[in-house]
């Protein structure tokens, strides 16, 4: 049996205590969903700032409206909010609508694409979609991607069980404590799913061709070694695999 030395052990701690002190770091969550009226928008906010409570700091949502600027070129929107999806550890996407939201679908297939464990997420209480009664609410293209939670909660129904009586932060604390305990539930349960690759060389190469596949100037978003960077953090903290 081979000895190790003094140096091979102070090494083998310093990689054990990194990789324990990556785990323990908080879990980037890209909240994807529709951006188009002031509801959108404020409600996205005050459901991320929940989870982020809820969760005590263990899951910090990243808000695309927070982070679109100004431009004359949508196609720079894009690009931004992609890397967000590349970058981030999770995901959540709000499936509400009649139709979902194209982008938030893009976006989705973006994340399945790089293996994110996410979590779909749906208010709305209307029925759509092909599936009969025990289906998913939406189009049958968007239903059983693997490392996928999907967390259906009635808004409507949630709402008037949530009103009580006095200001109205009273009502949106109750309602979005509950909201976010179940998200956070869903993210603990998809993180725990093994990841699909665990080669080390082939998931280089899918990174690698989901920096150039976008194409338009994407790939120029990311600094050399940046990539690599992205999955060593991602390894860290157990949320990819590789042998």
């Amino acid at each position: 049996m081979k000895t190790q030395t003094k140096s091979e052990n102070k090494s083998a701690k310093a990689t054990k205590t990194k990789t324990q002190t990556q785990r323990g770091k908080p879990f980037s969550i890209y909240f994807a969903g529709d951006l188009w009226s002031h509801k959108d928008l404020i409600g996205n906010a005050i459901l991320a700032d929940y989870i982020d409570k809820v969760s005590a700091g263990r899951y910090q949502c990243v808000l695309p409206q927070n982070l679109e600027q100004s431009t004359n070129r949508s196609v720079d929107i894009r690009n931004q909010d992609l890397k967000q999806v590349m970058t981030c550890d999770m995901a959540i996407f709000n499936f509400d609508g009649s139709e979902l939201d194209s982008g938030t679908v893009v976006e989705f297939m973006y994340a399945k694409m790089l293996d994110v464990p996410c979590v779909i997420l749906r208010t709305d209480f209307r029925s759509s979609g092909e599936g009969g009664r025990d289906q998913d609410p939406w189009n049958l293209m968007a239903t059983h991607w693997p490392r996928t939670r999907v967390l259906k909660f009635n808004g409507m129904a949630e709402y008037q069980g949530s009103r009580v009586p006095g200001p109205l932060a009273r009502t949106i604390e109750k309602l979005y404590r509950k909201m976010s305990a179940q998200i956070i539930e869903s993210l603990d349960e998809v993180r725990k799913d093994k990841p699909l690759i665990r080669n080390a060389a082939q998931l280089a190469t899918l990174f690698d061709w989901a920096v150039e596949s976008p194409g338009a100037g994407y790939g120029e978003l990311f600094s050399k070694g940046e990539v690599q960077q992205v999955l060593a953090a991602k390894m860290a903290k157990g949320l990819l695999a590789a042998s």
